[in-house]
């Protein structure tokens, strides 16, 4: 029962789960990427999810007061949910966001690739929430597994790289101050926010850059971060609000685009021998199940690069 009119299309997520155990048409797969709903690595039930995921990243009193319901009415308009942040539904489902973040962590690590059907909150800091993001999943998901007294030794990693390619700039993610965690930003540099933060790397693009332009830019500033940082592990914030119609995009990048750019981030860091870890960003339309078929891309994507590396083996 979320509000129909909202600008944030939260059943986007359903949706997009329910593409995956579909199949359309002009699919390159031979059936649906997931058989059935129980095929899902799920996260913790949110009773289970451990509190020191969070608060070793996270303004303690900003954390208490968001699971208490108690955010102040200025913070609830900032983070753009206004009176539904408050709602036991929305906090429960934020904490698993994160949760399913680290699940795809943990997963990534240990086959090299994996992606989460939600996450890429990048707008929120360590004290506040901001445009449609309260607890950030990424900067708490690199911490975890950079963090073996977090992890229990689970994950030996020591620098994460986060390449965000949401039109908007990660500039949440920018502000944390965490050992090890880097960060590359190619946004729109006329669109939200501003000012902009400082990234470890910013690639800001001009409004109505195209396919061809945008591949160029992505691929210069990926083989730049990857040869300077030289990390142990990434998460790819696959945001698809670059798409050339999305509400709340301004550049012309196309579906074909996107799938090129995905295919292109995932296969460096699998070739380079370096696990990522996928979530969805960004994405907006009126159309939810469009806008979940364009979800869906990174995922299929996913399954490509583990196919054509054979990384079950």
């Amino acid at each position: 029962n979320w509000p129909e009119n909202h600008t944030f299309p939260m059943n986007k997520f359903s949706e997009t789960a329910k593409a995956l155990t579909t199949r359309r048409a002009d699919s390159h797969l031979p059936r649906p990427l997931v058989r059935k709903e129980m095929d899902f690595f799920r996260p913790l039930d949110f009773v289970d999810v451990p509190k020191e995921w969070f608060s070793s990243v996270i303004c303690a009193d900003f954390l208490d007061r968001f699971l208490r319901g108690e955010l102040t009415v200025e913070e609830c308009r900032w983070i753009g949910f206004r009176e539904q942040t408050s709602r036991p539904e929305l906090i429960e489902r934020t904490v698993l966001e994160v949760a399913g973040t680290i699940l795809t962590c943990q997963l990534a690590h240990k086959w090299g690739i994996a992606s989460n059907v939600a996450g890429g909150t990048h707008h929120a800091s360590h004290d506040r929430g901001a445009g449609y993001t309260i607890l950030n999943d990424l900067a708490i998901a690199a911490n975890f597994i950079t963090s073996p007294a977090i992890n229990n030794g689970t994950a030996n990693t020591t620098k994460t790289l986060v390449i965000d390619c949401d039109v908007h700039q990660g500039d949440g993610t920018a502000k944390f101050e965490l050992e090890g965690l880097y960060t590359l930003s190619i946004h729109c540099e006329d669109n939200y926010p501003r000012p902009k933060a400082t990234s470890t790397y910013d690639v800001g693009l001009p409004s109505g850059t195209s396919d061809e332009e945008y591949m160029a830019a992505l691929e210069d500033a990926v083989e730049r971060a990857l040869s300077e940082i030289q990390p142990d592990f990434v998460l790819y914030d696959a945001g698809i609000d670059v798409y050339e119609k999305d509400v709340l995009g301004r550049l012309r990048v196309t579906e074909a685009g996107i799938r090129a750019r995905d295919r292109y981030v995932l296969d460096k860091c699998v070739s380079s021998d370096i696990p990522v870890a996928a979530v969805v960003g960004g994405g907006y339309d009126k159309n939810i199940q469009a806008l979940a078929r364009r979800h869906a891309i990174v995922h299929e994507e996913c399954s490509f690069i583990w196919r054509k590396y054979h990384m079950w083996q």
